[in-house]
């Protein structure tokens, strides 16, 4: 007879043993594998690490040297020479349990895994060990389990061969405290005037908080921030019984030093300002490296800067800017729609003054094709008619609109209306299909946030006045956004309605080699449809001969000028923006204060004439040589859905006589159906006459007020004959 079959309390038993077995097998090759990688991982002498490391920055090429980070200011100094209310703030401040634990956070580095796992913060809560093991041994921050593993082992094998206070003492002298300030000892002159050994308690807060982040928490750059941290330093310290409570009480934030002149190594010429963009794009939350790491950590960054196209770009400001008014301010950036990589940047010429690419100012006209896209998305066609007359007045808005030069157009299509303009128009377009909505769309195509999250608008609703409200007014441009966001916006409509985030960082290595970051750009979304977009670029190809900012051999372009008005006989900004398939650019000059901008000929400046001359001047540079790209030469979506107005009847004239050897003037597009604006334009905003006097009830412009930097110089060389003077004075109306 065979065997009776077992029960099923004996196949349970079973299959523990087996379940048991496996387990205790994995155990017993986990250990045996710990044990090897423990015994084989080496930790070099404290005394001997390398603690710093220049990081080189690079042109997009990869060879092409753009900066060396990093002004070593560094004195080593022994633990006993460091306060101990120093030493103790810096324990409350990172790691209160150092002198009690193996060297690793077992919490720290679970909730790491996890975070890395679901894709949340990279940050693990290190311990001091764990930290000076990164910043000093492995030199890196890359967010990889190989790494993480890495750190632990060398992490628990320092702590087991090296003494607590040897360990302290090597980090205290190695952490970056910012202001170029390496080590403890530094730190204490460069904050407070004084040796490490004479660090108070409150002295010693305000350096331990600086270890996290020197460049977020720096008293000077974020006050709030940083006294904020402080007290909860304190708070620590009396928490473990290192402070007396009632000494905490007494104590108020220590004077600090101002910044000195160290510029770690950021250029000083425009490019340093390309330089801080880079470091910002590496310490944000898509990389998430330290200051430390960036200045010091022997990094290789390539950018996305073209060398030639960097170049071009200074020179086309330079060229066209001598010997105008040296209160003028100018910016420009050219992005490549086809990755959002940044390819030029021109904030200012003082690498570490103020950035006005990133400044936020009203784009008057140039919010125009935004308006379009939001109109089409509803069905409403660029051969859609509108009443373009001049001025006009509409429920939301107490003053009236007006056409620069008074133009006016009783049925101009929107494809007319933008190529001359027409300030009504798309003041009435904005209020048809909804102010919010073009807010919406602009948002989206420009990849602007709803609240600004940094700037003097921070908390702020984006494309909305002070109170959050957004008007019709956006249709002329009354919400300010920076010249990066209109360079960005563009490069959607050039890439098909496809959006991608400018970046500037598209390769990072480590000083041996080992690739730690890769970008090659994004595939973006596709934030509005194709139709749209081919509509929008359709509408924007006649503005630059319109506007006298034809490029060379008739090279096809989409371009859209904008001015906005300081009051009702100055502009305070003046805009050109542009694209072709592969190169989209903004061009902004304006001033510190929002003042009135003057050419050198003592004229008023508007879009076609100094930005557009820049423009001009850049685009021709950049693409010569460069393959021609063809942009829509008809619209894709048709018909009406909206609030449109007849074509006019055509009028009969009188034939008219002219001499056969005399030129023919081109007509207008519009000339058929309208009257003609002059040819001169009077001054005022082309954009808003009145200014901010004519805003909507309760509305208030946003308008910052940064810091004056030192005014640029340079030479340059005269405007081609044949195009439109850098000076604006015969600028088109609405330009």
């Amino acid at each position: 007879m065979g065997k009776a079959a077992r029960s099923k309390q004996q196949r349970r038993r079973r299959t523990a043993k087996v379940v048991a077995g496996l387990l205790a097998g994995m155990l017993v090759l986990l250990g045996v594998f710990v044990g090897v990688v423990y015994a084989s991982t080496e930790v070099p002498d404290p005394s001997a690490i390398q603690s710093k490391q220049t990081t080189v920055v690079y042109y997009s090429d990869g060879v092409t040297e753009m900066a060396r980070l990093g002004d070593e200011n560094r004195t080593n100094v022994p633990l006993a020479e460091v306060s101990e209310a120093a030493r103790q703030a810096v324990l409350a401040a990172e790691n209160r349990s150092f002198y009690t634990d193996p060297g690793i956070s077992l919490t720290g580095i679970v909730r790491a895994t996890w975070n890395n796992l679901t894709g949340g913060s990279t940050q693990g809560g290190s311990t001091i060990t764990q930290q000076y093991v990164k910043n000093a041994i492995l030199e890196n921050d890359d967010q990889t389990f190989a790494r993480k593993f890495q750190e632990l082992f060398l992490a628990i094998k320092l702590d087991n061969n090296f003494e607590k206070d040897q360990i302290l003492e090597n980090y205290l002298n190695t952490i970056y405290y910012g202001r170029g300030a390496y080590g403890i000892e530094s730190a204490a002159q460069t904050y407070f005037g004084v040796p490490a050994a004479e660090l108070t308690a409150e002295q010693g807060a305000v350096l331990a908080v600086l270890v996290r982040s020197p460049s977020r928490y720096d008293p000077e750059v974020s006050p709030e921030d940083a006294q904020d941290r402080w007290g909860r330093v304190l708070d620590g310290m009396v928490e473990e019984g290192w402070l007396a409570g009632e000494e905490r009480a007494a104590m108020t934030y220590p004077a600090v030093l101002p910044k000195s002149g160290s510029s770690l190594g950021i250029p000083a010429g425009p490019e340093g300002l390309v330089v801080k963009e880079v470091k910002e794009e590496l310490l944000g939350p898509r990389y998430g490296y330290t200051d430390q790491q960036v200045d010091a950590g022997g990094l290789r960054i390539t950018t996305t800067i073209d060398k030639p196209a960097q170049d071009a770009a200074v020179a086309a400001v330079t060229n066209v800017m001598d010997g105008e008014d040296e209160v003028l301010r100018e910016a420009l950036v050219a992005i490549d729609p086809r990755t959002g990589g940044v390819r030029a940047y021109y904030g200012g010429p003082v690498g570490t003054g103020m950035d006005f690419a990133e400044a936020y100012r009203q784009p008057g006209s140039s919010m125009k094709p935004y308006v379009l896209a939001a109109a089409l998305e509803q069905g409403i066609s660029t051969q859609a008619r509108r009443d373009g007359t001049s001025p006009q007045r509409f429920p939301d808005r107490e003053a009236p609109v007006r056409n620069s030069g008074n133009a006016q157009c009783a049925a101009c299509t929107l494809r007319e209306a933008m190529t001359r303009s027409l300030n009504t128009t798309f003041y009435g377009l904005a209020y048809e299909v909804g102010p919010k909505t073009v807010a919406e769309t602009a948002r989206a195509v420009a990849g602007i946030p709803e609240v600004w999250e940094t700037g003097p608008f921070a908390g702020n609703t984006s494309l909305a006045t002070s109170g959050g409200v957004t008007g019709s007014s956006i249709g002329i441009g009354e919400y300010e956004v920076r010249p990066i966001d209109q360079a960005h916006g563009f490069a959607t409509f050039a890439a098909g309605g496809v959006e991608r985030d400018p970046y500037f960082v598209a390769r990072v290595t480590d000083n041996e080699g080992t690739v730690l970051v890769e970008n090659p750009g994004e595939e973006g979304e596709q934030v509005i449809r194709p139709e749209v977009a081919n509509d929008v670029t359709y509408a924007l190809t006649d503005v630059a001969a319109y506007s006298k900012r034809s490029l060379d051999g008739g090279r096809e372009v989409a371009a859209k000028t904008g001015t906005q008005g300081l009051d009702a006989e100055n502009n305070s900004d003046a805009w050109m923006v542009g694209y072709t398939p592969s190169l989209s650019t903004a061009v902004w000059i304006g001033t510190d204060q929002r003042l009135p901008i003057v050419n050198s000929d003592g004229g008023i400046i508007y879009g076609s004439g100094l930005p557009g001359a820049i423009w001009q001047e850049f685009m021709e540079t950049v693409l010569a040589g460069t393959p021609e790209e063809d942009l829509p030469d008809s619209p894709r979506i048709k018909g009406d859905t909206g609030e449109g107005v007849p074509a006019p009847e055509p009028t009969r004239t009188a034939p008219q006589t002219t001499d056969a050897t005399s030129d023919a003037t081109p007509s207008d597009p519009a000339s058929a159906t309208t009257s003609q604006a002059p040819t001169s334009v009077p001054p005022g905003d082309p954009t808003n006459p009145g200014g901010p006097t004519t805003q909507p009830p309760g509305q208030t412009p946003q308008t910052p007020n940064p810091a004056v930097p030192p005014p640029a110089g340079g030479t340059g060389e005269a405007t081609p004959s044949g195009r439109a003077p850098a000076t604006g004075q015969a600028a088109p109306s609405g330009q």
